[in-house]
């Protein structure tokens, strides 16, 4: 399985990198990229072998959407929305099932998500809101139940590939009970309305637009089948919240090494000892960062929640993050002024490697909770704001 995703994602990335600069400067969606990967087989990466798809760990995805962002960043962000999705509905065993009560009717349903997925259906998250950004503790988006269902209503925002998934999961608080946070996958249909927002510096291809709901769904769309579950798995996988955004920033770090490297020798500029020195180390930073993120995914597949693996989870997120925007600044400033025209990749790769400190967990929210680690307090309490 691994060699054959990553074969795939290795074939892809040259097509992706063809189409990003179009795609950036028009802040138009990727669909064709998406088909690719649908034909790839790839949306089935993280769903388990016995519903039809590939069975993957968290480090094979790793090191697929480290290949993918190689190619194009924004591609493989929103592809990251999709397979943490599966890869946290598929992780579900049947022990964690019995202990948070998930019914058998859940398991189910939570199957038949899993194999459309397989057979070509993708996922995307919509959960941040403005003011709340992604902590779910502080949602606005509400549900009540209903006759035979669920109805939601809120407004989501950054919630990328919007209006062109085949459905959202969708985090919101009990009407009666604001402390209960659920989440919920609706399809897209009636009742959704997507409002084009998303004009951005960087990853200006992941139509991250934003999400108004007013939308009822079945009642096995309530993932889990119990409510008040949404923070619970925030605390048992939050690699899927933060550390699966690493991988990405690791590839658009090499990226901008290799978009560096051909600038470079393309203008006979590789004889200059300052420039060489600039390559060298921003291929060691970018080396160390990948060595964290694949410790942590390591960890992750072998011990899920541990503390230590937590602990790995919020530095490979911190490292990845700063590590891609220091990297594509320096290769950019040893490039010179012409890789700085829009439509060099230089530029766009520099634009989209900022925004990997930037998104949650912030690298600033990452320190903090690694600083509260270190000096012995609970990192997911303690603190002048809630984590999620």
């Amino acid at each position: 399985m691994t060699v054959q995703a990553l074969e795939a994602a290795r074939r892809l990335a040259p097509r992706f990198a063809a189409r990003a600069a179009e795609h950036d400067r028009d802040g138009s969606f990727p669909a064709e990229d998406f088909r690719d990967l649908r034909e790839a087989g790839l949306f089935g990466l993280m769903v388990p072998q016995a519903l039809g798809g590939l069975g993957a760990s968290f480090a094979e995805y790793a090191a697929v959407a480290t290949e993918l962002a190689r190619g194009n960043g924004a591609t493989a962000l929103v592809f990251n929305m999709h397979a943490s999705v599966t890869g946290a509905l598929g992780a579900v065993t049947e022990e964690l099932a019995e202990a948070l009560g998930v019914p058998d009717e859940a398991l189910a349903a939570r199957d038949r998500l899993l194999t459309a997925a397989a057979e070509g259906a993708w996922y995307a998250v919509a959960m941040s809101e403005r003011g709340a950004g992604a902590r779910l503790s502080q949602l606005s988006t509400v549900y009540e139940a209903t006759d035979g269902g669920w109805h939601l209503k809120g407004s989501k925002t950054f919630c990328s590939g919007a209006g062109h998934a085949d459905g959202y999961l969708v985090a919101a608080r009990s009407a009666a009970d604001q402390s209960v946070v659920s989440q919920f996958l609706v399809p897209a249909a009636d009742g959704l309305t997507v409002e084009p927002t998303w004009d951005s510096l960087g990853m200006r291809a992941t139509s991250s637009h934003d999400l108004h709901l007013d939308v009822t769904v079945p009642t096995d769309r309530l993932l889990g089948g119990v409510e008040g579950l949404a923070l619970v798995v925030a605390q048992l996988m939050p690699h899927w919240l933060v550390a699966s955004y690493a991988a990405v920033y690791v590839g658009v770090a090499r990226a901008a090494i290799d978009a560096a490297a051909e600038h470079l020798n393309a203008r006979n500029l590789g004889g200059l000892p300052a420039v060489r020195a600039r390559l060298g180390r921003a291929d060691a930073a970018t080396a160390a960062a990948q060595l964290v993120v694949a410790e942590a995914a390591r960890r992750v597949d072998e011990a899920p929640g541990d503390e230590e693996t937590n602990r790995w989870v919020w530095r490979a997120k911190l490292l990845a993050g700063t590590t891609a925007a220091e990297v594509a600044a320096s290769v950019l400033e040893a490039a010179g002024t012409s890789a700085t025209r829009r439509g060099h990749p230089l530029e766009r790769l520099y634009r989209d490697a900022r925004c990997g400190s930037l998104h949650p967990a912030t690298s600033d929210v990452c320190a903090d909770w690694l600083g509260i680690a270190a000096l012995g307090g609970d990192p997911d309490r303690d603190g002048s704001a809630p984590r999620w």
